[in-house]
C-alpha cells in the first residue's frame, strides 16, 4: 500500500568528533528504497578541524546537508537547530558514534509512523569492548541501558534516550529541549518529562541502534558525575523529574540516614571508582552507591549557597 505523500523523513544527526562517514553510508543506502522523501541533516557542534575535514566529504552525497557551528551550543541546543531547520514531517534523531545493526533499520520505523506519538528505537552493544580501558562505559551500557520495547513501555517516559528516537516536527518545534542547558547529562530525561506532561503517546520498538562510541573508564565516570550534577539542579528545577538514583537518594536523604552515613561514604568514594576503572566486570552497585555520593555532596555543596 502506498503512504500517504505527507510521510516524509529528516534524519538528524548532530555531530562532534566522531568520524559519521560509515554511519551516514549505511543510513543513505537504506534511504534509497523508501517511498516516500527523505534527508540527511548533518550538524557538526564545533569539532576540531580534523574531524570536520574528515565528514565534510558526506555533503557530496546527494540527499545529505552536512553543516559546521562556528561554536559550540550543546546536546540540547543542537539538536533544537536541527529541528529547525529540517525539511520534512517525521524527525529521526540519532546519535553520531552509532552504527544501523542491519539494512532494515529505516524501514522499521517506517511501519510505525504516526502524528501524534514519539518512536523509540532503543540501544545495544557489541559483544565485547573494541579496547580493554573501555571496558566500563560497555559493561553498564550492556547491563543497564540494553532494554527489550516491552520492558521500556512498562515505564515509556523515565530513563528517555535520545540516541535514536523518532517524534513528529510539530512535537519537536512545541516542545523543545531547554536551551539553557549547556552541561553534559539528562537533557533527555527532561525531555522524557515534557512529553509526559504534554500527554505525548510514546511507543517503544525493537529497533536498537548500535552504539560504538565507547570512552576511556576514567573519562566516563567523570561524564557520570556531571551528569548527576546536572541532574540535581534539574530535579531543583522539576521536583517530579523521575530517575532510579533520584527515587533511591530523596529517600535516604528525607530519612535522615544519609547524615551519618555520608562520612563513610565519603572514604569509600575512591575506593569504588577504583574498582570500577580497573576490574573487568565490577559490580554496578558500586556505580549505584557513587550516585548517592554524589547527590548529597551537591546537595550539601548547594545549601551553603
Amino acid at each position: 500500500m502506498q503512504r500517504r505523500p505527507s510521510s516524509m523523513l529528516s534524519i538528524l544527526i548532530p555531530v562532534y568528533c566522531f568520524d559519521i562517514r560509515p554511519l551516514v553510508q549505511q543510513l543513505w543506502q537504506q534511504a534509497q528504497a523508501l517511498p516516500f522523501p527523505w534527508e540527511i541533516r548533518l550538524l557538526d557542534d564545533a569539532s576540531p578541524t580534523q574531524w570536520q575535514a574528515t565528514n565534510r566529504e558526506l555533503s557530496t552525497l546527494s540527499g545529505v546537508e552536512y553543516a559546521e557551528q562556528a561554536q559550540n551550543s550543546g546536546r540540547a541546543q543542537i539538536r533544537n537547530t536541527l529541528a529547525k531547520s529540517a525539511r520534512y514531517e517525521y524527525l529521526l534523531f540519532m546519535d553520531c558514534d552509532s552504527a544501523a545493526p542491519d539494512d532494515q533499520f529505516l524501514e522499521r520505523y517506517t511501519k510505525h509512523l504516526s502524528p501524534r506519538t514519539v518512536l523509540c528505537g532503543g540501544r545495544t552493544y557489541l559483544e565485547a569492548p573494541a579496547k580493554t580501558n573501555e571496558h566500563l562505559h560497555w559493561w553498564y551500557g550492556s547491563q543497564r541501558e540494553v532494554k527489550s520495547a516491552a520492558t521500556r513501555q512498562k515505564r515509556p517516559y523515565e530513563g528517555f534516550m535520545t540516541n535514536n528516537y523518532l517524534v513528529p516536527k510539530s512535537i519537536a518545534l512545541d516542545i523543545p529541549f531547554d536551551p539553557t542547558l549547556q552541561h553534559y547529562g539528562h537533557e533527555d530525561t527532561l525531555f522524557g518529562l515534557e512529553l509526559k506532561r504534554h500527554n505525548i503517546n510514546i511507543i517503544h520498538l525493537d529497533n536498537p541502534l548500535l552504539h560504538i562510541g565507547l570512552e576511556e573508564a576514567d573519562h566516563w565516570l567523570d561524564k557520570q558525575q556531571q551528569a548527576i550534577r546536572n541532574l540535581y539542579i534539574l530535579h531543583r528545577q522539576h521536583p517530579d523529574l523521575e530517575t532510579r538514583a533520584l527515587r533511591l537518594w530523596t529517600w535516604l536523604h528525607n530519612s535522615g540516614f544519609l547524615g551519618w552515613l555520608y562520612p563513610l561514604l565519603k572514604r569509600r568514594a575512591p575506593l569504588w571508582r577504583k574498582r570500577l576503572t580497573q576490574e573487568t566486570r565490577p559490580s554496578l552497585r558500586l556505580l549505584d552507591s557513587l550516585k548517592i555520593f554524589w547527590l548529597e555532596q551537591v546537595w550539601r555543596e548547594e545549601s551553603v549557597k
